[in-house]
Order: structure tokens, then C-alpha cells, then sequence
């Protein structure tokens, strides 16, 4: 027959058993959240560098657009006046 008090130190030790188990579950969720948080940093990066592109890309883009609209708005001006020149015949 056991004592309450080897009872209590059985109870006690369990319970430490109990809490490292906690403890080791919290530490493995733990590592994947920060293996996972590695991953999203890593492909977040790359989405940044790939934007960093795109923007580049973009503003050549931009550029040409530009240039077309002056060319646009140069024939836009030459076509008003030979419109004004076959109006006046």
C-alpha cells in the first residue's frame, strides 16, 4: 500500500512529465511555424524582386506610350491643317 505522500510525489511527477510533453508539443509548433515564416520571407522576396522587374518594364512602357502620344498629336496637328487647306479651295 502506497502513502498519500509517495502518491502525491507519483501525481507531482506525472504532472512534470505531462507539462515537458506541452512543452516539446509547443517547441515542434514552434520550429514549422518558423520554417514556414522562412518560406513566406523567401517568396515574398522573390515577389519584391520581381516587381522591382515589372515596375522597370512598366516605366519603359510608359515611356514608349509617351513617345507615340507626341507622334500622335504631331499628326493629329499636320492632318488639322491640310484638313484647313482643302477647306479653303
Amino acid at each position: 500500500m502506497t502513502t498519500p505522500l509517495e502518491r502525491k510525489v507519483r501525481q507531482l511527477d506525472n504532472d512534470v512529465q505531462a507539462i515537458y510533453e506541452m512543452i516539446a508539443t509547443v517547441e515542434a509548433t514552434q520550429r514549422r511555424h518558423g520554417n514556414r515564416l522562412e518560406e513566406i520571407t523567401a517568396t515574398q522576396s522573390e515577389h519584391g524582386r520581381i516587381l522591382t522587374e515589372h515596375s522597370a518594364v512598366l516605366a519603359e512602357h510608359s515611356a514608349v506610350l509617351a513617345e507615340h502620344s507626341a507622334v500622335l498629336a504631331d499628326h493629329t496637328t499636320k492632318l488639322d491643317r491640310i484638313v484647313e487647306l482643302l477647306e479653303r479651295r
